[in-house]
């Protein structure tokens, strides 16, 4: 479902400016990339979160995504404590909104490749506990994004998604066996120039192979944690949690395309065509 993520980026653009980039599209970026290796991609990469890695990662803080967020983001938090990132989100007022939540994205960009996170979530209705990739019209892009979105109303599923210029329908609801909330599991998708695959705990669960589908354009990695109360059809209906609420990272790694895997538990291990 589009959030309007043409502010996502920290750098607000002004509403007219953001749809000129939307429309304009492949124009600004030129035409899509005929071989992996015409997508240009940061190097593999593993974090685990025993230190936040200031040159890897940006904290947004001051400001939120549009008006169907009911909240803004916090760089406080934003914690890293025994190896744990954990993103909250909790009733605090900010601006002209009652809560407060967070979101950390890379700084660099990621092509072709294997994408893994390891990680748990709170739960509660109204909220959307998020593992992506995306680039867009701020960084002067067309919109593509690949979406794992916990909808914390119901743990027991995991959403996938791809956006392609901004384009969604992609999503499909898939089983998280034990609940995203009782306990950690591995969310990874292998992205490829012809193919788009999602894995929930090293289960194959949505697999894209149609061309018009499938991203093509270089994206960063982000981790956020928000609440809304006017998306009640996709979400739920908000209400106060009347506690902090919580996502926790342990582990993020990508690994490019044709490069050995990085830990033994790493998808990039075992994955066969």
């Amino acid at each position: 479902m589009p959030f309007l993520r043409w502010i996502r980026q920290g750098r607000r653009l002004s509403s007219i400016g953001a749809f000129v980039l939307v429309a304009l599209g492949g124009l600004i970026a030129g035409p899509a990339p005929s071989r992996a290796q015409d997508i240009q991609s940061a190097p593999s990469f593993v974090d685990d979160f025993s230190k936040f890695d200031r040159s890897r990662w940006y904290i947004a803080d001051g400001w939120s995504n549009g008006a169907f967020q009911n909240c803004i983001w916090s760089k406080n938090l934003v914690k890293l404590s025994d190896g744990m990132l954990t993103l909250g989100f909790e009733k605090r007022k900010l601006k002209d909104r009652d809560f407060a939540c967070a979101e950390i994205q890379t700084k660099q960009r990621f092509g072709y490749g294997t994408y893994e996170a390891r990680m748990k979530t709170d739960t509660g209705s109204g909220l959307n506990a998020a593992f992506f990739s995306y680039i867009g019209p701020s960084d002067k892009q067309p919109w593509d994004e690949i979406d794992f979105e916990i909808l914390t109303k119901d743990t027991s599923k995991v959403q996938v998604n791809a956006y392609i210029a901004g384009k969604g329908k992609n999503e499909k609801l898939v089983d998280v066996e034990g609940g995203a909330d009782k306990a950690f599991n591995d969310y990874a998708f292998v992205w490829e120039k012809d193919r788009l695959r999602w894995y929930v705990n090293g289960k194959l669960v949505h697999t894209i192979t149609d061309p018009a589908k499938l991203p093509s354009h270089a994206q960063k990695i982000f981790f956020s944690l928000w609440g809304s109360d006017t998306m009640k059809g996709w979400m739920g209906p908000f209400s106060d949690p009347g506690r902090k609420l919580t996502m926790q990272v342990d582990r993020v790694a990508f690994t490019a395309l044709g490069q050995p895997c990085q830990f033994p538990e790493s998808l990039a291990c075992g994955i066969t065509n």
